[in-house]
């Protein structure tokens, strides 16, 4: 079986948050910010509940195309739950730490700035 490639696994995530009825899914392109992956996957469940099924759907989703994750972190309490699978890393939270932290905003390309803009003052 052919490896998944980063976007294809990213979908994947994608498709396994939605079908467990993940509010505000965000997938960001961080390939040219970091070297950690290629795409950060941010979700919000409405509970602890909601959080710690989110990302079983997503563990289960990867096991079905035998990818193991490098690393799971905050099953304990399920206010945030953020799951490594390399190319992808996944954020599944609370809606108050996700406002609280904002990481859309975080990982976001910063605007491109017009040579104009960039000039000193002259």
């Amino acid at each position: 079986m052919p490896a998944l490639t980063p976007r294809k696994l990213c979908d994947l995530v994608v498709r396994a948050l939605d079908d467990g009825k993940a509010e505000d899914i965000k997938s960001v392109d961080v390939r040219k910010l970091t070297s950690i992956a290629d795409f950060m996957v941010i979700a919000t469940g409405r509970s602890s509940r909601q959080v710690k099924g989110l990302a079983d759907r997503v563990l289960e989703a990867a096991r079905e195309k035998n990818l193991k994750p490098i690393g799971v972190e905050g099953e304990q309490t399920s206010e945030w739950i953020l799951i490594d699978l390399g190319d992808v890393i996944v954020h599944v939270m609370q809606p108050e730490p996700r406002l609280f932290y904002q990481l859309e905003k975080l990982w976001e390309a910063p605007p491109k700035r017009s040579r104009a803009a960039a000039a000193p003052p002259g």
